[in-house]
């Protein structure tokens, strides 16, 4: 099991909210799944998997999105990394993120959990907060919504245009995480657009 990752997306489940800003996590790994053709098999750790490789010959990745909500991602992510026994350092986190616009990513190991119920709960279950994150800027709400609201609340129209690419390139910047190292990953995902 020597390169193994596990890559989480985060989210809540059922038809209600998969479409929805806070699911974007989730959306990216079904991408990273489509890509090489595989379906999602229920775990006992709480959560739907598919394992497959970067490539051929490539590390081997434990696609995963906890079947519970999303402040309780801690116990199948501690629970997974515990199977296929794999340590912090090589487990990779997609999730929203209301501090970067849409339409962006940032990517960063380790740091405070910055308000995301989800990764305060994998920082506490894994006992460190130093894991790859792959941030999937999803923006403040306007006005005075709730924050709470906005996350919950399914794109807009404007941003539905988008999506595709934006996930498409946060599943890039997983591989990239995985392939390349979050240093090397970091400098391509955050140079400037041509």
């Amino acid at each position: 099991m020597g390169d193994t990752w596990l890559v989480m997306g985060l989210g809540n489940p059922g038809p209600r909210y998969e479409r929805t800003r806070h699911n974007v996590g989730q959306m990216v790994v079904d991408e990273l799944a489509s890509r090489r053709g595989e379906s999602w098999k229920q775990h006992r750790a709480g959560a739907r998997v598919a394992e497959t490789w970067l490539r051929p010959g490539g590390a081997k990745l434990v696609l995963a999105k906890s079947n519970g909500y999303m402040n309780t991602s801690g116990g199948p992510a501690s629970a997974l990394a515990g199977f296929y026994s794999i340590p912090p350092e090589r487990v990779v986190v997609v999730h929203d993120e209301l501090d970067i616009p849409f339409d962006t990513l940032k990517l960063k190991v380790g740091g405070g959990h910055g308000g995301h119920n989800g990764i305060r709960d994998i920082a506490k279950a894994l006992g460190t907060p130093d894991f790859a994150r792959v941030r999937v800027g999803i923006g403040r709400p306007p006005g005075r919504q709730d924050p709470a609201d906005w996350v919950l609340a399914e794109f807009a129209s404007s941003e539905r245009r988008n999506l595709p690419i934006l996930i498409a390139d946060a599943a890039d910047a997983a591989e990239l995480v995985v392939e390349e190292g979050i240093t090397a990953a970091q400098q391509k995902v955050h140079a400037p657009r041509p």
